[in-house]
This record gives C-alpha cells, sequence and structure tokens, in this order.
C-alpha cells in the first residue's frame, strides 16, 4: 500500500475509493474495504481509502480530545493488513469544512482521481449535512463520477461500529470489542519511571505510558494480555486504575503491566499490550495482604487463561 498526499495526488492512478476516519479499522470497516477492493477488481482500476491525517472535529473545536481506538500510525498498520492499493492522507482545514458536498466530491475527482466513490451507509460529507446518497448520486453524474452506497455488517443483530466497540471496551467487555474488531485491542506506548510498588509484594510492573494521548483506555480493572518486547511476546498481567489499596492520593489512572516469566530492565523501552481478557474490577483492600493474595489468584487466572489460548 502507498500512502499519498496532497502533494503526490498527481501519481495517483484512476481509482475506486471511499473516505471515512476509519477509527479501529474494524470488520464493518474491513467489509467496506473488501467491497472498494471487488469493484475496483472488476473495471480494472486501483483501490484507494480516503482518511484524515487529523480527526475532523478537532480542527473544528480544539477543545475536542478524541478517544481513538486507533491513532494515525496504527490506522495505517492496520491498512496494510487490507489488500488496498493506496491510502490518501487527507489534510483536514476549516476551508474543507466549508465546502459543500458537490465541491468536496469535485475535489475528489478533479485532484484525486475518483472515478467511483463508494458512500458508507451512515456516512454524510460536505458543508450541508442534510444532503444524502440521492444528492452524491446526482452530483456524481454531473462529473462523471459513479457514486455507490456500501453495505453494512451486521453481527449479532447490530451494525459494526467504532461507537459500539467503544462502548463494549469502556464496559470492560473485551471479548465483545475483539470479535468486531477482528483482531486483539492494543496500545503502544512506553515504559516510565513508577513508585515501583509492586516489587515490594513481589509483583513487579512496567508502568507503560501510551504513545498515543488520544487512545481510549478500557474500563479500570485487571486483564490477561500479551506484552510484545521487540519480537518477542510475553504474558502478562495488567491493571488500568488508581492502585487505591497502595496510593492515597488522587491521581489519573495508571497502566501497569507484570511481565510473566520475564527479568530485565525496560525502563524507556517501547512495548505493545494486547487485550485478551477481562479478569476483574478495580477494587480497594483491607490491607496490602489482601491485595497480595488476591494477585496471587488472578496470576493463575491469568496463566490459565493464555495457557488455553496456545
Amino acid at each position: 500500500m502507498e500512502i499519498v498526499t496532497e502533494a503526490t495526488a498527481v501519481s495517483l492512478p484512476a481509482c475506486v475509493a471511499t473516505i471515512g476516519c476509519f477509527d479501529g479499522v474494524h470488520k464493518g470497516h474491513q467489509f467496506l474495504i473488501e467491497q472498494v477492493y471487488t469493484i475496483a477488481k472488476a473495471e480494472g482500476l486501483a483501490s484507494c481509502l480516503i482518511t484524515f491525517s487529523r480527526h475532523p472535529r478537532q480542527v473544528l473545536d480544539t477543545d475536542y480530545r478524541p478517544r481513538l481506538l486507533t491513532c494515525l500510525s496504527q490506522k495505517i498498520e492496520r491498512f496494510e493488513h487490507t489488500p488496498i492499493d493506496y491510502c490518501v492522507l487527507l489534510p483536514f482545514t476549516k476551508e474543507l469544512s466549508m465546502l459543500s458536498a458537490r465541491e468536496f466530491m469535485e475535489i475528489l475527482h478533479r485532484v484525486y482521481h475518483v472515478q467511483t466513490l463508494f458512500v458508507g451507509y451512515d456516512h454524510h460529507f460536505g458543508h450541508g449535512q442534510d444532503e444524502g446518497f440521492q444528492q452524491y448520486c446526482e452530483y456524481g453524474k454531473e462529473l462523471g463520477m459513479r457514486v455507490m452506497h456500501s453495505k453494512a455488517l451486521i453481527e449479532d443483530g447490530v451494525s459494526v461500529s467504532s461507537t459500539l466497540i467503544r462502548s463494549c471496551l469502556l464496559e470492560g467487555d473485551i471479548h465483545r470489542a475483539n470479535a468486531y474488531l477482528g483482531y486483539n485491542y492494543y496500545l503502544n506506548g512506553r515504559v516510565v519511571d513508577g513508585r515501583k510498588l509492586g516489587r515490594t509484594i513481589g509483583f513487579p510492573t512496567a508502568n507503560i505510558q501510551p504513545l498515543c494521548e488520544e487512545k481510549l483506555l478500557p474500563a479500570a480493572g485487571v486483564y490477561a494480555v500479551y506484552v510484545y518486547i521487540g519480537k518477542e511476546c510475553y504474558s502478562g498481567m495488567l491493571n488500568i486504575g488508581s492502585c487505591p489499596t497502595v496510593n492515597t492520593d488522587e491521581r489519573p489512572a495508571s497502566i501497569e503491566v507484570h511481565i510473566l516469566n520475564f527479568t530485565g530492565d525496560l525502563y524507556q523501552k517501547l512495548v505493545k499490550v494486547e487485550f485478551l481478557d477481562y479478569i476483574r474490577p478495580e477494587v480497594k483492600f483491607d490491607s496490602v495482604e489482601a491485595l497480595t493474595e488476591q494477585l496471587q489468584r488472578d496470576k493463575v487466572t491469568v496463566k490459565k487463561l493464555l495457557n488455553q489460548r496456545g
């Protein structure tokens, strides 16, 4: 897959394209991408995804902080798993937001050489949000661009969407979130200095700072995870929360992972964490001893779950 910017758009061949934020690049997006690829192959054209280098709402509202399933680098990484030929990174600006749907479609056709445009079943673009698929088809005929309506992916009686997956993650329902994503939810981070309290009770942890501040964290609690350090994969037990048993002061949620069967210094190293199972919510225990006993039980549970996965 080749990345295309406004400066390199002249090299983009005639294509079949679709446009969107594609947050999560989940199974619903993958279903749409397959439709784009199939039509492009049948028509002898290139296949193309058009997305934004920054969330559009952040440009229109500087106070808005999205809770992303995938930051831009992760999104592109997920695109690499698809058969798509090109990815256009469109710079979203206030000027672009003021364009009508027809003006925007004209840019797609003239600058990015879109011959066939797939419109998501619930997608709207252009300054006039009251316009819809019928108007897009009319504009397409005027511009010489074919406009097609994509089909939605329905699973468990619901349409797979980024909003649905966020809801699952915030409820700690990792199994459903991963099922709708089509892969394990993950975050990339750097190991930073922590309070080092875990090592005093036999559970040393790596304190992880996400590389993307806007990355959505799942619900507070304990999780079974895979931890990737370079090319090596380890089993881990991760906690999201404030660690109330040992922390008396209020502080933002931390991400701490106890890596099974690992010894060594991880400070400042980059790691990737995949969420596999939700074990339990975060609890304030009456004593550090009670916390330690629970962590021992959690460790047994995590080992059993991850061993079942092979």
